[in-house]
């Protein structure tokens, strides 16, 4: 058992645990020593576990440990991962048992991805570093991922999508094929994006349009 520690003792970070747990009921592999959470008090608790600290606690941290990023919000995930300089952290891919993939041998992973529950990768998927994949999002064929992108529930990737770093894809929203997204774009709960986007724009609506304010 490997010693693991989730970023984030939120809820999310909550359920994190529980797929952690879940794995291990398929395959023990992690031992959960705690969270590390910067706006919480060392030694809070939850179900789980405790809070051990924040970003220097972990900068600090003087043995081998693996560590989950339970945050929502992508520009966070890239402060983190920019910020722990800790040569003693890694960061595994944390995948569902029941995700399923199409053809596994032709799908590439980074490190420090999370692919919840019932998600769907189909063939030449490539998927970088600290991405989210928070349930029942299928990816379709020939579709590239970028570091650091938050994909909330039941966003539909289509075909032959490039998705860049940095991007938030709301509940619901789709994709439609072949089509680009470059960097810091939000796209908004149940929208259709139908073109590419503008890096730094909110995208809301079906078809989705580019909203005035960033």
């Amino acid at each position: 058992m490997k010693d693991i520690a989730i970023y984030g003792a939120g809820g999310f970070g909550r359920e994190i645990a529980c797929l952690i747990r879940i794995i291990n009921e398929q395959s023990p592999q992690w031992k959960i020593v705690g969270f590390f959470d910067d706006g919480k008090e060392v030694g809070t608790k939850n179900e789980y576990g405790s809070v051990l600290g924040g970003l220097d606690k972990l900068n600090d941290w003087h043995r081998p440990l693996n560590v989950v990023f339970a945050i929502g919000a992508s520009h966070h995930i890239q402060h983190l991962s920019e910020s722990i300089t800790n040569s003693n952290i890694s960061y595994p891919n944390i995948i569902a048992p029941n995700v399923t993939f199409l053809d596994r041998a032709n799908v590439k992973f980074g490190m420090g991805n999370i692919i919840c529950s019932h998600c769907l990768i189909s063939t030449n998927v490539t998927i970088g570093n600290y991405n989210l994949l928070n349930g029942h999002i299928p990816v379709g064929h020939d579709t590239q991922i970028g570091d650091c992108n938050v994909i909330m529930p039941s966003v539909n990737i289509s075909g032959g999508v490039q998705i860049g770093n940095g991007n938030f894809l709301g509940v619901q929203s789709v994709v439609l094929q072949n089509l680009k997204i470059g960097n810091n774009v939000r796209v908004g709960a149940g929208s259709v994006l139908m073109r590419n986007t503008k890096d730094g724009f909110l995208y809301m609506g079906n078809p989705a349009i580019k909203m005035t304010l960033k």
